[in-house]
């Protein structure tokens, strides 16, 4: 396959997203081909990364001074404490604002660092090289950061475009299947944004993809970040059309929060159990009709994953799951904001509804 250049223009920023396999093995050239410079890097790279890239990366890459700190991802480390951790090597190594952190990761990852790349002394060049299946997808193009606290996930953060994306699709295979499934919940998010031809093309070739066959899982990956180049485009801060891209996480964001982020359901499988909870609140409030939405059962019931609410929680979690779900981000009333489906390819944002009524649901999800 040859790499593929995409380019994302943004009131804040161009960069370009680079795809190919192997790429990171011209690492240098390709800095030099998008006239990115700097005299230190910083690399933060994600224990899960097999070290091999790791330490072939720091050889190709050239600058004076670069440094390593190594990752350990996971929800419950995604926040403050970490990004501070960052800011502590950056200032104690005398770094400024022309020299540049590099992630090499997950979305916890890029999301960790891409954060205390927004926040030092305003902004220093930021370069994300996505190493799963769900971030080369989703969390690294857009310029969404975040880290979580006590009260959710992603409420502390920032919108900072990179300065670069390198996509390198040769990382995918020391993956386990999880976490393909994983990122394959975006790719399937997103082909129920953009319409049936999307959605057809994965209806048909949905093993290939998951068993990463080429070129199958390339065009995968090209479409996933060609539909969220457009939306991030037309609305960069999520006032409006960007919200589509939240389809299914209101209700998984709070799945993973009442779990306390435990390795029991990762970010995947949550927004799979939120894209069914969306689909199935659609269709109960008679927005979806009844084949679409069998459609979009049929497609997730032989992923390879259990997606049954009640294997995950019981009624007495329905509280819980709701506060979380009240502290979304999005919400600015007492009511809950969702994005719903009226068909595959038409989603619905700016509908409010009271806690009650989700409340009822869940209830009738679980003890059916």
């Amino acid at each position: 396959m040859k790499k593929i250049k995409l380019k994302i223009k943004t009131l804040s920023k161009n960069y370009n997203v680079i795809i190919g396999n192997k790429i990171l093995k011209d690492v240098s050239n390709l800095l030099k081909s998008e006239k990115i410079h700097f005299k230190k890097c910083l690399i933060i790279a994600d224990k899960k990364v097999p070290k091999k890239f790791i330490k072939d990366l720091k050889k190709k890459i050239k600058c004076q001074k670069k440094i390593i700190n190594y990752f350990e991802s996971s929800e419950r480390n995604k926040n403050y404490k970490s990004a501070s951790n960052i800011l502590n090597v950056l200032l104690k190594n005398s770094f400024n604002r022309d020299d540049c952190l590099i992630s090499i990761g997950g979305g916890i990852t890029g999301d960790v660092a891409g954060f205390a790349a927004s926040i030092f002394k305003r902004g220093l060049k930021f370069i994300n090289i996505p190493s799963t299946l769900l971030s080369q997808v989703d969390s690294s193009i857009g310029g969404k950061t975040g880290i979580n606290n006590k009260f959710g996930k992603n409420l502390i953060g920032s919108f900072y475009q990179p300065d670069l994306v390198l996509t390198d699709i040769s990382l995918l295979k020391s993956l386990p299947i999880r976490e393909i499934i994983c990122g394959y919940a975006e790719i399937f998010k997103h082909s129920l944004l953009a319409g049936k031809n999307k959605f057809n093309f994965l209806n048909k070739n949905k093993e290939r993809v998951i068993k990463l066959v080429s070129p199958y899982i390339e065009k995968a990956i090209f479409e996933s970040c060609k539909i969220k180049k457009q939306i991030v485009e037309n609305d960069e801060k999520e006032k409006n059309l960007r919200k589509v891209l939240n389809l299914g996480h209101t209700f998984g964001h709070a799945y993973e929060a009442t779990l306390n982020y435990s390795k029991k359901l990762n970010h995947g499988e949550a927004v799979i159990l939120g894209i069914i909870s969306s689909a199935k609140f659609s269709y109960f409030n008679k927005m979806l009709s009844k084949n679409n939405f069998r459609k979009i059962i049929a497609h997730i019931s032989n992923i390879n994953f259990s997606a049954e609410l009640k294997n995950f929680f019981n009624k007495k979690d329905v509280k819980t799951i709701v506060k979380f779900m009240h502290a979304d981000k999005k919400n600015k009333s007492s009511k809950i904001n969702l994005i719903l489906l009226r068909g595959i390819g038409k989603p619905v944002i700016n509908l409010n509804f009271n806690k009650k009524k989700i409340q009822s649901f869940l209830i009738r999800e679980l003890v059916n």
